[in-house]
């Protein structure tokens, strides 16, 4: 993967101050360099500024970018950050079409494409990518990101000029780009963070490319267009030609995925979703006459800490030992201290540029670092449960009864540290009502759904908007925090397709819990695994990280310089420290009770301080 950002006017000559745009450029460059450890490279033009921090998996030597190729008098141009599964039927096509190519890169086959069949060439790849192009024709910018939303690009305008970037901190090199929040933005963060709305940049004036869609910014003005979406449909295979249909879509993703001029490895935890993707990828491999990576994570002391929850109902451990020997893989297990994710809850920080996922992203980040001391390309597990409906809301009664989102029900949670005059300001049952509102409206709709199946659709499109979109974040941000590239085969638009429309007696048939993909893992997995109940990322058990944690909210509410605290009471802290911490009932997601609630605000602390956030409100 890589780190792209820019700048586009269509009226401005940046060619009459190049050494002041070029450093900008530059600083675009060094900010994002995590992303793209390997190579950089920059461009500057009359209309146009281009960056790139490249980490080489595919061609590894003549992929430089940014990258031009001339058609008749005129010079396109592409900056590109990730993969595309698809290049060979693609390049196939165009070399049918009189096209000729200088590098075996899925680059120039992207910008080759776009120049023969214009942006509608977006809908042919396969892959995860955000990318932009330069038109020399209309003197225009396109920008644009994957179906699914894997790769991330941000955004702004400053009048009539565009400002990109693949992360926050690169629109930040820019001198006149100041990170300002306002009442929205507070409320991203208090109300309904660690997710944020899709689209929306959390800072003001900041939006993030939508997922499916394209950003064309022209001397006349600025239009996106979305140029894919769920379609919803009647279900007209049967039982057995689902499941062999299923199969077949998620070994030809993960196998497309295992492309690359680089070894490949995967995450195994021993669940199903890993376990699958590890299956099929080394059965490819030995083929090859190779072995696969494989690593899982745990806690430090977990072993002796751990206590069971209706939410995590067993340790990993045993099982990964058993798919282990069953792929005969090389494992890595890898654990972390309770010091260690408590002191990355700022790294983690900065690698997001917001506040996210406490100690289930700090240590992620952890592991990450690790890894890429083995590989720079990883395969996981992640969106099946988005997919395939494996959390506990999409099962239980009162989740599928609730007028809100299912992972964070109680809004009394994110509330219990906040002082009144905060409250009064953010109103915040009225935003995720809203933001809530909003997103069931949009989700396609099926003349011949009965109502409970019209309400299976609606959790299930919360889930790919907001959830998946949280932990798909969460899998670049910490992955490419230390260049390693982190693959999603099941976030395959092919897959969320086919199963978006597969009724849910298909889905959980008899009862069972993600039932139609264990059916499509039979005779790739051992059925132990196969029909193991779900049990979600580790998180640690040691009471001695909760400790570190309250020393540590105790030093930031004494310090004068906290930002923070203009929105905490302290009176409020001290009660929610002194009471009993409940591990079993999360504020977020499966994983975020209250220790992580502490981790959070600590989180948003450190964000505010380090980032000098100008609060509008």
């Amino acid at each position: 993967m890589c780190g792209i950002g820019g700048f586009y006017h269509p009226h401005t000559d940046y060619d009459k101050h190049p050494e002041y745009y070029r450093t900008i450029l530059e600083n675009m460059n060094k900010v994002q360099r995590h992303r793209g450890p390997d190579d950089s490279g920059i461009s500057l033009t009359a209309h146009f500024g281009l960056s790139h921090a490249r980490l080489s998996i595919i061609d590894l030597t003549t992929g430089h970018q940014p990258m031009f190729k001339r058609a008749g008098d005129y010079l396109y141009g592409i900056v590109y950050n990730g993969e595309l599964y698809n290049t060979a039927e693609l390049k196939q096509d165009l070399m049918g079409k009189g096209w000729h190519f200088t590098t075996t890169s899925d680059t120039e086959v992207i910008l080759t494409g776009f120049i023969e069949y214009g942006p509608n060439f977006v809908k042919r790849m396969n892959g995860i990518f955000a990318f932009a192009v330069t038109d020399p024709i209309h003197q225009s910018l396109y920008l644009f990101r994957d179906r699914s939303g894997v790769k991330p690009l941000y955004y702004t305008h400053r009048g009539e000029e565009t400002i990109f970037a693949s992360e926050l901190k690169g629109l930040f090199a820019h001198p006149d780009i100041k990170p300002v929040i306002d009442r929205r933005g507070l409320n991203e963060v208090f109300s309904i963070g660690p997710a944020k709305t899709y689209g929306c940049g959390v800072f003001k004036g900041i939006d993030e490319l939508l997922p499916g869609h394209y950003l064309l910014c022209t001397p006349e003005g600025n239009h996106l267009t979305r140029y894919w979406q769920l379609s919803s449909h009647p279900h007209e295979d049967s039982y057995d030609t689902t499941i062999e249909k299923t199969a077949s879509l998620i070994y030809d993703s993960v196998s497309r995925q295992m492309v690359s001029d680089v070894p490949i490895c995967t995450f195994l935890s021993g669940g199903v979703d890993s376990s699958l993707v590890s299956a099929i990828c080394a059965k490819e491999l030995k083929k090859q006459g190779k072995q696969l990576n494989t690593f899982s994570f745990d806690f430090t002391g977990n072993d002796k800490n751990f206590k069971a929850s209706s939410f995590q109902p067993s340790q990993d451990r045993p099982y990964v030992d058993k798919m282990v020997e069953f792929l005969g893989s090389n494992h890595n297990y890898l654990e972390c201290q309770s010091e260690t994710q408590a002191d990355l809850l700022y790294d983690s920080v900065k690698a997001h540029d917001l506040p996210p996922m406490a100690d289930v992203d700090s240590s992620m980040l952890y592991f990450c670092s690790l890894v890429k001391n083995y590989n720079k390309v990883a395969l996981t597990g992640e969106c099946a449960d988005e997919i395939f409906g494996g959390y506990p809301w999409f099962h239980k009664k009162e989740c599928f009864e609730a007028n809100t989102f299912p992972w964070t029900m109680d809004l009394n949670a994110r509330k219990v540290l906040l002082n009144d005059d905060f409250l009064d300001l953010l109103q915040m049952d009225d935003y995720v009502a809203a933001t809530y509102a909003k997103s069931v409206a949009e989700t396609p709709r099926c003349a011949d759904d009965t109502p409970e199946e019209a309400r299976r659709r609606e959790i299930s499109y919360l889930n790919l908007k907001w959830f998946m979109q949280t932990l798909l974040t969460r899998m670049d941000r910490t992955s490419m925090y230390s260049g390693l590239e982190a693959r999603v085969p099941f976030a395959d638009h092919q897959i969320i397709e086919y199963v978006w429309n597969v009724p849910w007696d298909i889905k959980t048939k008899d009862g069972v819990v993600k039932h139609l993909l264990r059916e499509s893992g039979r005779g790739l997995v051992p059925d132990e695994i196969l029909f193991r109940r779900k049990s979600p990322y580790p998180k640690t058990y040691d009471r001695n990280y909760e400790a570190l944690l309250v020393q540590r909210i105790k030093e930031m509410m004494h310090d004068g310089s906290s930002p923070v605290m203009q929105f905490l009471s302290k009176r409020k802290i001290q009660e929610f420290l002194n009471s009993p911490s409940d591990y079993g009932k999360p504020w977020y997601g499966q994983l975020m009770a209250g220790p992580q609630m502490l981790a959070y605000i600590l989180q948003v602390n450190y964000w505010l301080k380090e980032y000098k956030i100008d609060v509008q409100c």
